[in-house]
């Protein structure tokens, strides 16, 4: 097959077509994007200046919300632009790119969650072994094989997609560019990628969930050992986990786990897991945990005596 391409650049069709809703949700996400970052950067900050907070869960967590600010940034910023413009148009350069960093932050975040899971199972189901078997060294080859994984799952799509022969329409049904919405463009049978993608997105999505509930299943199991203050304390701890779980691989194995098919619910399960779940994420985990909370009084306090001298 002959890999003809006369696309230059895509023009997408955005989130909606109303001018009204569209004002609408720019003031939304706006709001939302700005509440990602400075959501996630305030964890970081905290976690990098806390004394308190050095183990290796809080170390997952700042990767975690780096992860998060990154994804975000990958599409929300073009969403929030074309929200206020008639004509929404990438170039089939910045459209690879934007589905490279999309699923390498994206995957990227799926196994950091993973390894936030066995972390969890390790400090309840092991207390003894924990600070052996989780050690520093440890923390940073599992950080790095999330972002390895992500990286060559990332170039995987990446190479399937800028194979395919793109001839016209140049029209994305969606707000960014992904693999599903430039399958339905190319010219060509897209069975085979169609099967690719699914194999590689989905059962990266499902198999890792499946790990996670696994995970979280032996700690609660595990927690009928456990004393019930340090009970509810465990219990505290991985129902954020589940909770940030179930916003993120939900929707992931909504679009992901099928084949290349796109449907009109897509754009705002999308949405979900680009904008609304990083967001979410600071929230889940400061409102539920007392050690981030009195963490961020301390860091407020000492700034607060800074401002007085």
């Amino acid at each position: 097959m002959e890999n003809k391409n006369n696309v230059t650049e895509f023009i997408l069709r955005g989130l909606t077509q109303d001018k009204t809703v569209a004002k609408v949700c720019f003031s939304l996400f706006l709001v939302f994007y700005a509440t990602t970052v400075l959501g996630n950067l305030l964890i970081i900050i905290i976690i990098k200046t806390s004394e308190q907070l050095n183990s290796p869960m809080y170390f997952f967590l700042s990767y975690l919300s780096f992860v998060d600010i990154s994804y975000s940034t990958v599409a929300a910023p073009k969403l929030i632009y074309d929200l206020l413009v008639e004509k929404k148009t990438i170039s089939f350069v910045g459209c690879i790119a934007q589905l490279f960093a999309g699923h390498f932050f994206g995957c990227t975040e799926i196994f950091l969650l993973t390894v936030m899971a066995y972390d969890r199972c390790i400090a309840i189901c092991k207390p003894l072994h924990y600070t052996n078997t989780v050690n520093k060294h440890v923390c940073g080859w599992l950080v790095a094989a999330s972002w390895v994984g992500g990286f060559v799952h990332s170039v995987v799509q990446t190479l399937q997609t800028i194979q395919l022969p793109f001839c016209g329409p140049n029209e994305i049904d969606h707000y960014c560019c992904d693999v599903h919405p430039l399958l339905k463009l190319a010219c060509t049978d897209t069975y085979i990628p169609g099967v690719i993608v699914a194999a590689n997105s989905g059962v990266i999505s499902l198999s890792c969930f499946v790990v996670l509930i696994v995970s979280y299943a032996v700690i609660l199991v595990s927690l009928r050992r456990h004393s019930s203050e340090g009970r509810l304390k465990a219990l505290y701890t991985c129902t954020s986990h589940i909770t940030v779980v179930v916003l993120f691989f939900g929707p992931c194995i909504f679009i992901y786990m099928r084949p290349p098919t796109t449907f009109p619910a897509d754009k705002m399960v999308s949405v979900f897991y680009t904008i609304i779940t990083p967001m979410l994420n600071p929230l889940i985990y400061t409102l539920r945990n007392e050690e981030v909370k009195n963490a961020m009084k301390k860091l407020w306090s000492r700034k607060v005596k800074r401002s007085e001298k």
